[in-house]
């Protein structure tokens, strides 16, 4: 029986030790990778437009079209979509460790390749980076459901949600770096290429030489998954997936005695045992009636939060122009706009979203999944409003840092919030044979979530304005509050317990049952 396998079980109790954390640098440094190419491109889109849509005489810098805008800043989005249910399933039917290598070396090729194009003229520019920037995401999109379950099924019974979260909380960490990365690649420049505003000097203001900025910024995202490679094909197969999904009892207790320092038997009889009634599939009605409700809650709010977390993030750049935190376009260099854009990126990533899910990791486990995720949308649904109501107040010189510091609380409420544990729960709650997937299908929900942020806030800001657009996401954020009541509790449970895996044995097997 599941609850009796004494790897499982040595894992659940196991105490904190180094082997944790090795696993949650290097998880976690996938996650670092995925937030970086994901955000870094708004940090580089108003260069691109600068550089190859520029038209002589006009007033103002050149803008990519808003059709090449979207496409550019949402590729990757479909890409990670796709990769989610993709390597989701692959997780499951060939294991977590092996999928894992196969992700790291596409995010790796994909990350450089972007940098690249074939051919000077925009289309082919653009068409290039469209290109590898959804392959891209496909590798980071099989990076979600893998580093999930990996961590998930390592970790012990007390502290799996802060193990799961810290994974998690490396994003705030990408997405930190891409400012930097912008920041320093952008001064450097400046500095050995000082050029004037575009008002003074239409040409001159985007130096030639800027056309290797975005390509460094973009490649840079390479050399963290690299680093990782040799680390991911070193960890051993998770126990979970060998004893419950390839019924391998012996080498279950061999890749775990030697992550645990101790002895472990195999215990190959009770795994044998096991297998009758614990093997319905994903579409069988008895999936449906055990964890059906379950997959609606994690898919939905995540569809929900990825909609205003997304439109957010993509769109910072255009909040700060319009409440002046950062000049006009054409009051600035090319180098220089892409300099405040980093500086201002960075310093939202540090005041408000890197403490946000350094915060979820300190109280998941203390104060639970549900709570956290509630507390979340609660009070990303009050700011959300607060901005929007009296959004004319906001923009009023005298308001402006107000504007941010409320602007910047959504942010960290995301993260010490729905952002974190959206990612945790669909990790714990269903069986392991379809851990993976279920996980991925939670995360594509939320990435289908995320291209309807991207795609409808870049129309809607055209069309509907900023104001709308917020209080959109107001009651988008309170749907969310609405259907987190269908998620279940996790906090302190093991996999095995919330997976139902420990009761389908009990009816399977009435033998071992009495053995046991």
């Amino acid at each position: 029986m599941a609850k009796e396998l004494q790897v499982l079980n040595a894992l659940d109790v196991a105490k904190t030790q180094w082997y944790h954390f090795t696993a949650i640098v290097i998880a976690g440094m996938g996650f670092f990778t995925d937030a970086y190419d994901l955000f870094c491109i708004s940090l580089v889109t108003k260069l691109l437009g600068r550089l190859y849509y520029y038209e002589e005489g006009s007033p103002n810098p050149g803008s990519l079209p808003s059709n090449v805008s979207a496409a550019v800043n949402s590729v990757a989005l479909c890409g990670t979509l796709a990769g989610q249910l993709f390597f989701g399933w692959l997780g499951d039917k060939m294991g977590r460790k092996r999928v894992y290598g196969m992700t790291l070396m596409l995010m790796v090729i994909c990350s450089i390749a972007c940098g690249l194009s074939f051919g000077k003229n925009p289309e082919a520019v653009m068409a290039t980076l469209c290109f590898f920037r959804f392959w891209l995401g496909f590798g980071i999109g099989g990076d979600y459901p893998l580093s999930a379950t990996i961590m998930s099924e390592y970790a012990n019974k007390k502290t799996r949600g802060a193990f799961i979260a810290a994974v998690f909380a490396m994003q705030g960490f990408g997405i930190l770096a891409g400012g930097m990365a912008a920041i320093i690649v952008s001064a450097a420049f400046k500095a050995k290429y000082p050029a004037q505003a575009y008002k003074f000097d239409n040409i001159g203001s985007t130096p030639p030489e800027a056309d290797y900025v975005w390509r460094i910024i973009v490649m840079f995202g390479a050399i963290p998954a690299a680093l990782t490679y040799y680390w991911r094909m070193k960890m051993p197969e998770t126990a979970r997936y060998t004893a419950l999904v390839a019924k391998n009892a012996k080498q279950a207790a061999a890749d775990m005695s030697k992550v645990l320092q101790v002895e472990l038997e195999a215990e190959q009889e009770k795994i044998d045992d096991t297998e009758r009634g614990n093997d319905f599939g994903l579409f069988s009605a008895e999936f449906v009636s055990r964890h059906g409700l379950h997959l609606v809650g994690t898919t939905t709010t995540w569809f929900l939060l990825d909609i205003a977390f997304y439109s957010q993030n993509l769109f910072q750049k255009d909040i700060f122009t319009a409440i002046n935190w950062i000049p006009k376009a054409k009051e600035m260099s090319a180098l220089e706009e892409v300099f405040r854009i980093g500086r201002a990126q960075t310093l939202i990533a540090l005041c408000s979203t890197v403490p946000g899910y350094w915060f979820t990791v300190a109280f998941i486990d203390k104060i639970g999944r549900f709570a956290i995720q509630l507390m979340g949308f609660f009070f990303m649904t009050v700011f959300m409003f607060a901005l929007a109501l009296p959004y004319h107040h906001w923009t009023l010189e005298a308001n402006r840092i107000g504007f941010v510091v409320m602007y910047a609380l959504t942010f960290f409420f995301a993260n010490f919030g729905p952002n974190a544990t959206t990612f945790v729960v669909p990790a714990e709650i269903f069986p392991a044979r379809l851990r993976s997937t279920c996980h991925g299908i939670s995360a594509a929900a939320g990435k289908a979530g995320a291209i309807v942020g991207a795609f409808g806030f870049l129309y809607a800001e055209k069309g509907f304005g900023v104001r709308n657009t917020l209080l959109t996401l107001g009651v988008v954020n309170f749907l969310g509050i609405v259907f987190t009541f269908l998620v279940p509790e996790s906090k302190g449970r093991s996999l095995e317990e919330m997976s139902g895996e420990a009761d389908e044995e009990h009816e399977a097997s009435p033998e071992v049952k009495a053995a046991g």
